[in-house]
């Protein structure tokens, strides 16, 4: 058979991606040859998704761990699906049909436009998961899940019953008191009119302002205002009629339930429990709140005086929930202020007297009051914004400071008055957030939602990995996870969608709700004469995807395949869902089957560009995974992230290293030429041949040493040692020492040597593919396939598994090491002096053991071919000007008086390091200055230290060289 020149990339992939698949290579249970299971769940991707490098980076060490299991005859599975990604998928949709002219989906109503969606799944879906198979993740195609699979509506082809089990966890935890409604912040999205999660929210630095106010006191009442410093000196003190406040969204002030100050500021203590006025308004209606203590608010940040708005914003979410504290809505579901409910005066007296105590509300009625001003109701939040500083400025509540104030942010002109008095408005950097896919403002937001009581089931989960049922590696990420369980908040299952799994909750006409698998159901538990209407809301993302393990192997069925493959053997996934996904997973699996869903949780972090930053549009350094498979090959960029995905390591994606590993495959593929060029599997069995020369002997221990180094470190999941074992040996041991070593053999007269040689060059060549595929299947397949004629295909081939003990003969091992050692003592000395490349020069001995010289006897032509020496001259003494080489069991020496100009050299070496010393001397000072660490970005620094080492060892070969230089005299 005969091998191409080359390997094409862009044709083989396909080509062989489609014989893959077509003899069922991926199915579960092939190649199957033990009971033992292995089985993996893809992190499923949005439906309507592209390939991104997370993905593509998260799915290569899946595709290696699985291919690696296979290729060892486990019963393996790769599952695949997608997620239904509720909002992502329904603002696709949406954008779709505004672009096309589709009328919006309110005017289609719900029915219609969830059929409208299937139809964008359905158009959708081939984009990932034709892009996975680029990829060549060797998912069993076959059995594709999706999270929506058998809801309602769903059209011919997407039959499954996930849907169902969805359904009936919630009922199931909704009847045990998991589940329950209950009003609690949230991120809002005013863009889609939906609760979002902490993941779909962008944190953005943004330039914004502080406005600081005057509450005026309730009454005008007065108290002493006295600021001292550290030492207890006064500063200040003067008399005040108000508490000063600071806020970066005064719109938000109509909302306010409270003032409240740390209990240990002695500024305010004459106050507390006293009553201010918020300063915006109709004046006839001002609201009056409390002033009370909490520790939230930080004494040494602005006032010290923190407004509580408790509808609207986190923290004070937090401090009224603590004091009894009214959490007023002002807006509605777009963002804009509240145009509903009773005459502001009317509501704003209700509060007064609740404030006051008079009054007692419920969360509902407290929801129901409307404490926007007539005038403001139903404008947009930021125009709001605006009509609330004007108002308050105008009336004169703004804090006022001089014109010159450096918290103003801006310069004065020539012509100002530094003296004059203007609003005290501070110009600041705030982090804003946006919602990831609206790009709108999040406002936080009190509303009706489901929640998991996730205190109660998240006992379990915490106890699976502190007990070791489930690791997580890196071991790093338990203390995230403990962190995040220890400290669990109720989790909002809720979004106001019409894409997802609805809530199979019922309402009568009296509020009255009713939990049923179907409406016939609740039905039953309502009488006859109740009148149903279902929550319209959905379930979010995550709580179907927290059902993915058990969801797609036909739970609550108990199938074949639950008992074959669950509970999975690992999760690959980021460390940003550590907490989103893996750690609900845990909960619901434990809380629904009472197993854990996984053994192990294997985390990676984000892939940054090759200067350590994040990837991102605006800073024009996002890689597109097919672009690099087209320039480079699949097999290049899959290589490249499995040696990048050190345990805890920074993953930088160079393309120079792609490059690299792209020559890798070259170099692999002109040896696998070499060797079918000399007619290595032309008679070739598949069996390790018997041997007797000790180079062979040698090959065959180092492939049995470099399987157990790759054995390990998947084991483990150090990919990148697996990886890079796999790089040193293939280039370094194989093609440049066996290869080499072998010609002599090869092209020699010994026809015995010669057939034993090309024997094992192509068993060692076998054993090199089957131990690259998993990390570079398509290349390894096709020269497997061009080799020779094979059984079966190389993606259910048989992993080398003879015990490294078994394969290494020591005195071959020992043998080779002394050759290798003397070359590569003769080549470093000749380029350490200078010595021309082509000149061939004497070389002597002394000292020599019986091995040693055995060695020598052995391979001495290789040797003198390898270094251009000429043969070994034994001798008692080195002469003068001799560089000396010691192995173990003599001392080799070139004589190179007279071959070089020893002067010469001494000074082209000292002027190199006079420049290294420059560069080193430079760097290393940039690191030890505080000011360049404290303000240079962190992949500047991290760049720094690198050259910086990369330069100290330049000048530590060099002073090597100097040093052997010193030794000719």
């Amino acid at each position: 058979m005969t091998i191409a020149d080359s390997f094409n990339a862009a044709e083989a992939e396909a080509r062989i991606t489609k014989a893959w698949e077509s003899t069922g290579a991926f199915a579960a249970g092939a190649n199957k040859r033990r009971n033992d299971a292995f089985s993996i769940m893809i992190p499923p991707p949005n439906v309507t998704g592209s390939l991104h490098m997370g993905h593509a980076f998260n799915n290569t060490l899946q595709d290696i761990l699985i291919r690696w299991h296979r290729m060892r005859g486990f019963d393996t599975l790769w599952q695949p699906g997608t997620d239904h990604a509720g909002i992502a998928t329904q603002m696709v949709t949406e954008r779709e049909m505004a672009a096309n002219g589709e009328p919006p989906r309110r005017d289609m109503g719900r029915d219609a436009f969830t059929l409208r969606v299937w139809e964008q799944k359905k158009k959708s879906r081939g984009t990932i998961i034709g892009q996975l198979k680029r990829l060549g993740a060797s998912c069993d195609w076959s059995r594709e899940a999706f999270t929506m699979s058998g809801a309602p509506n769903a059209p011919e082809g997407e039959d499954g019953n996930f849907h169902d089990a969805v359904i009936r966890v919630f009922v199931e935890m909704y009847n045990k008191g998991f589940i329950y409604r209950g009003k609690r912040l949230v991120n809002w999205d005013p863009k889609f009119e939906t609760a979002i999660s902490d993941l779909e929210v962008e944190n953005v630095e943004t330039p914004g302002y502080m406005w600081h106010f005057k509450y005026p006191l309730a009454g005008g009442a007065t108290y002493e205002y006295v600021e001292k410093d550290e030492d207890g000196t006064v500063t200040l003190r003067e008399t005040r009629d108000y508490i000063s406040i600071a806020t970066t969204r005064p719109e938000t002030m109509l909302g306010d339930g409270a003032v409240a100050v740390h209990p240990s500021d002695d500024r305010y203590a004459p106050i507390v429990g006293q009553l201010c006025e918020i300063p915006v308004g109709p004046k006839e209606h001002r609201r009056l709140i409390p002033i009370i203590t909490d520790d939230y608010p930080d004494p040494e940040f602005g006032s010290g005086a923190v407004k509580i708005t408790g509808a609207h914003d986190f923290n004070d979410y937090g401090v009224a929930k603590r004091g009894g504290i009214p959490c007023y809505r002002l807006m509605d579901t777009r963002g804009a202020l509240r145009a509903d409910g009773a005459p502001y005066a009317e509501a704003a007296a209700l509060a007064l007297a609740v404030a006051k105590g008079e009054k007692t509300l419920t969360e509902a009625e407290v929801d129901a009051v409307n404490l926007v001003p007539d005038h403001l109701r139903g404008m947009d939040r930021f125009e709001a914004r605006k009509a609330v500083v004007s108002e308050i400025t105008a009336e004169g509540l703004a804090v006022m400071t001089r014109a010159d104030d450096v918290r103003l942010g801006t310069k004065l002109g020539e012509e100002d008055d530094p003296a004059a008095h203007v609003p005290l408005i501070e110009a600041k950097a705030i982090m804003q957030p946006f919602g990831d896919r609206s790009k709108v403002v999040i406002e936080p937001m009190l509303t009706d939602q489901w929640f998991v009581d996730a205190a109660k089931i998240v006992g379990p989960a915490l106890d699976a990995v502190k007990d070791g049922t489930v690791k997580i590696v890196p071991e790093s990420g338990e203390k995230t996870y403990y962190h995040w369980l220890e400290n669990i908040e109720p989790w909002c299952i809720s979004r106001q969608l019409w894409w997802g799994h609805q809530i199979p909750v019922w309402f009568d006409q009296n509020g009255e709700q009713y939990c049923a698998e179907t409406k016939a159901a609740a039905q039953a538990m309502a009488g006859s004469d109740a009148v149903l209407t279902r929550d319209p809301d959905v379930l979010d993302t995550w709580f179907s995807s927290g059902l993915w393990p058990i969801g797609t192997l036909g739970w609550p069925e108990q199938t074949d395949d639950l008992r074959r493959f669950f509970p999975t053997s690992v999760l690959v996934t980021g460390q940003d869902i550590l907490f989103f996904w893996v750690a609900r997973m845990m909960m619901m699996q434990l809380a629904v089957v009472d197993q854990i869903p996984f053994h192990d949780v294997y985390l990676h972090g984000l892939v940054r560009d090759d200067k350590g930053r994040k990837m991102s549009k605006s800073l024009g350094n996002v890689v597109d995974p097919l672009d690099i498979i087209d320039e480079y090959g699949a097999d290049a960029l899959r290589f490249t992230n499995a040696a990048m995905a050190s345990l805890g390591g920074v993953l930088k994606l160079d393309k120079k290293r792609i490059e690299g590993y792209r020559n890798f495959a070259t170099k692999l593929w002109n040896t696998a030429r070499f060797a079918s060029m000399n007619g290595a599997f032309e008679n070739h069995t598949g069996a390790r041949p018997e041997t007797t020369q000790t180079v062979n002997k040698w090959i065959i221990g180092e492939i049995a040493k470099t399987r157990e180094t790759v054995d390990e470190a998947l084991t483990n999941y150090r990919f990148n040692d697996a990886a890079l074992a796999l790089y040193a040996f293939t280039w370094g041991t194989f093609c440049d020492r066996f290869i080499e070593f072998s010609k002599p053999s090869i092209y020699g007269e010994d026809a015995g040597a010669k057939t034993e040689t090309l024997a094992t060059l192509a068993w060692s060549l076998d054993q090199i593919l089957l131990m690259l595929h998993p990390i570079m299947p398509f290349v390894t397949e096709e020269l497997w396939g061009s080799l020779c004629d094979r059984p079966k295909m190389l993606v259910h081939g048989d992993w080398p598994e003879d015990p490294a003990a078994d394969a290494v003969d020591p005195k071959a091992e020992k043998e080779i090491a002394l050759v290798i050692a003397l070359i590569d003592g003769i080549r470093s000395a000749r380029a350490q002096m200078g010595v021309r490349a082509s000149a061939e020069i004497p070389l002597l001995v002394r000292d020599i053991d019986t091995d040693a010289q055995s060695a020598w006897d052995a391979n001495s032509a290789m040797i003198r071919r390898e270094t251009k020496v000429q043969t070994a001259e034994h001798v008692a003494d080195f002469p003068k000007g001799t560089v000396t080489i010691p192995i173990p069991g003599a001392t080799f020496g070139l004589p190179l008086d007279g071959i070089i100009d020893v002067a010469k050299e001494k000074a082209r070496l000292d002027k190199s390091l006079t420049k290294l010393a420059k560069e080193i001397g430079g760097m290393a000072g940039r690191l030890k200055n505080p000011k360049f660490l404290a303000s240079a970005p962190d992949e500047v620094i991290a760049e720094t230290k690198a050259n910086l080492a990369i330069r100290e060892e330049e000048a530590s070969k060099l002073q090597e060289a100097v040093a052997r230089l010193a030794e000719l005299g």
